[in-house]
């Protein structure tokens, strides 16, 4: 993983952006819309770089930058016509341990910007690590189809609420399961429902134990779609061996790890309500099988169960 995603808060963040012509207005753009304070320096600005200095979004220098100028910035993008210079400004910048981003040139950016989905707080980040972006494009048109405007107001309703949540359910599972309830109830959309599926998230019976099996001969990428929602809510993972990167990244991360899986525990642990899952040769789940018919086992492209 060359670039690692991350989330930055962008209060009293410092921006720097070298150029204000097409590329840069674009970048404007997006990092308008955050609370950072944005400063551009450009001998030549194009008229949507000015309207924002108008309105007030941005500081700006009408001048050429200097050597100088690039110093004690959280974050600087380049965006000059002049390619030569931006990747003299990009080794200083990087020589002064600035992050620093070069409008389409990679190699010489510390950090890139990818494809944003904006659903206020739901935020969805897509990249190609620089190789494709015209493919990261068109998979952000899909997932903007997907995702519903609605869903911006009901992340707002949700951060209204979890403190409340917190204080009536103080114990981590019992949140979690609360809103696994509520979005299960209310799916993405915020209408006059909404506060009624939140009040009764409360009071739905605890979930029962489920036991899910998974046999080290299978191939995690041959895995059904259809699998992927359980091995996102697992409470335990039982295993004897290391589990396959392919699969490890299939699985909820925050799920424990359990070097046992006997019978005993695997009944307490259901009992207790957990959501199980025991990675082993095939033939030890077949004998679980027989311990556990509810069990749901998954196989190359299927779901079985005994019954």
């Amino acid at each position: 993983m060359q670039y690692f995603p991350l989330f930055v808060d962008t209060q009293s963040l410092n921006v720097l952006i070298v150029g204000a012509g097409e590329v840069a207005s674009r970048k404007l753009d997006l990092l308008s819309r955050t609370d950072a304070n944005i400063h551009v320096i450009a001998k030549v600005v194009c008229s949507e770089v000015q309207a924002y200095q108008a309105c007030g979004r941005i500081t700006l220098d009408e001048r050429a930058v200097l050597s100088e100028d690039i110093n004690q910035w959280d974050l600087v993008y380049l965006a000059t016509a002049d390619n030569q210079l931006n990747e003299q400004l990009a080794m200083l910048a990087t020589k002064r341990g600035l992050w620093v981003n070069v409008v389409d040139n990679p190699e010489f950016c510390r950090f890139i910007t990818p494809s944003i989905i904006d659903r206020g707080r739901l935020q969805v980040a897509i990249s190609t690590a620089g190789a494709a972006p015209v493919f990261a494009r068109e998979l952000r048109a899909r997932l903007e189809s997907w995702l519903p405007q609605s869903i911006t107001p009901l992340f707002d309703f949700i951060a209204e609420r979890r403190q409340d949540v917190q204080k009536r359910l103080p114990i981590f599972k019992e949140r979690r399961v609360f809103w696994e309830r509520f979005f299960d109830l209310n799916q993405s959309r915020f209408d006059s429902q909404t506060q009624t599926h939140y009040d009764a998230s409360f009071s739905l019976s605890d979930p029962q134990g489920a036991l899910f099996l998974i046999d080290s001969e299978v191939e995690p990428a041959l895995l059904p779609i259809a699998a992927m929602p359980y091995l996102q809510k697992l409470d335990i993972i039982f295993s004897e061996r290391v589990l396959p990167h392919a699969l490890n990244e299939l699985l909820r991360r925050d799920a424990a790890r359990s070097a046992g899986g006997s019978d005993v525990e695997l009944k307490q642990a259901l009992a207790t309500g957990e959501q199980c899952l025991v990675y082993a040769a095939s033939a030890e789940n077949d004998r679980l099988m027989q311990v556990f018919p509810d069990a749901k086992r998954f196989k190359e492209g299927a779901i079985s169960s005994a019954h």
